[in-house]
């Protein structure tokens, strides 16, 4: 059996640099792509805030280039799902189904996937009105009336940062009261432009025939008691899940799932790298998300010149 160089899992954005990197270093990487490819920005439309597009880009379509990108420095590409892995000896092992594959280092991308309300048409309207992310889209929503789903302080986070371009911006939360922090409670409550709906849950969201949020069906959950709300976007900051649950027992996770680094982009385990939204849940940003895929890759080719 062939020992790869370096394996990367996951093909977002943390994934592809470090596939561009390891290449350009003449490790000729090997890249599983995973369940979704191109990882989050697959699932969003405009692009505005990734240096070097001044008019924007797709996400379908940067992820795209970035993997021809890495292609064309060697890397390959299999469209394949990671299934088992074993990191407690060297080479290194990753299963896909029954295929087995080694590594002298592996480099984990897998990415984060935001929870979402299980609803037909959240999946529809992804990227034409429902959001998940308030930095990348709010700009989009200047002067529209918003809502946002969740009680934590990523929701909070998210409702003050869409104050800035929306007319208004309407939280829905379960329960009678918040579960953020004192602190963005108290700048919520003070913002003229937030007004919040308690006990509440979104039934539906209005319309995918119109390929347009156009509004929500409500529910009180202790009334029983529904009601229609206008607005032209939904956000759902309801938390984030890192993809690794692969991983447990093969590397240190925290409590909520999210990798732990040791030294740099080290996991627990010398010679297994992570980087991206399995890492990170501060930024969450697909220039941060590169960033690291391009410090995981250099301290991947530091590893192996140490440790042929």
């Amino acid at each position: 059996m062939t020992v790869e160089n370096v394996m990367i899992i996951g093909s977002g954005c943390a994934g592809l640099t470090a596939a561009i990197y390891t290449a350009r270093a003449n490790l000729t990487p090997l890249l599983f792509e995973g369940e979704l490819v191109g990882g989050q920005l697959s699932l969003t439309t405009m692009v505005e805030n990734y240096p070097g597009f001044p008019e924007g880009i797709m996400g379908p379509e940067l992820m795209e280039i970035t993997k021809k990108q890495a292609q064309r420095f060697g890397t390959r590409v299999l469209s394949k799902n990671v299934t088992r892995c074993d990191f407690s000896k060297r080479p290194f092992q990753v299963w896909s189904g029954d295929e087995r594959y080694e590594a002298k280092a592996v480099i984990v991308s897998t990415g984060a996937s935001a929870r979402m309300l299980g609803l037909e048409a959240e999946q529809q309207l992804l990227g034409h009105g429902v959001s998940t992310c308030a930095t990348c889209d709010g700009f989009f929503f200047k002067e529209k009336e918003l809502v946002v789903v969740g009680g934590g302080d990523s929701a909070m986070e998210e409702s003050i940062f869409l104050t800035k371009f929306a007319k208004k911006v309407t939280v829905v939360h379960r329960r009678e009261k918040l579960r953020a922090s004192k602190i963005m409670q108290e700048r919520a409550f003070k913002n003229p432009k937030i007004e919040f709906i308690w006990d509440t849950v979104v039934e539906n969201i209005h319309d995918p025939k119109a390929k347009k949020v156009t509004g929500v069906l409500l529910k009180n959950v202790k009334t029983e008691k529904k009601a229609e709300l206008e607005c032209q976007g939904v956000f759902v900051a309801i938390g984030h899940e890192p993809n690794t649950k692969l991983f447990q027992g093969q590397i240190e996770l925290d409590e909520k799932g999210y990798i732990v680094l040791k030294q740099r982009t080290q996991t627990s385990v010398p010679g297994v790298f992570a980087a991206g939204d399995c890492v990170d849940h501060v930024y969450r940003q697909a220039v941060t998300a590169a960033g690291m895929g391009c410090q995981a890759a250099m301290d991947t080719e530091k590893y192996l010149e140490a440790n042929p």
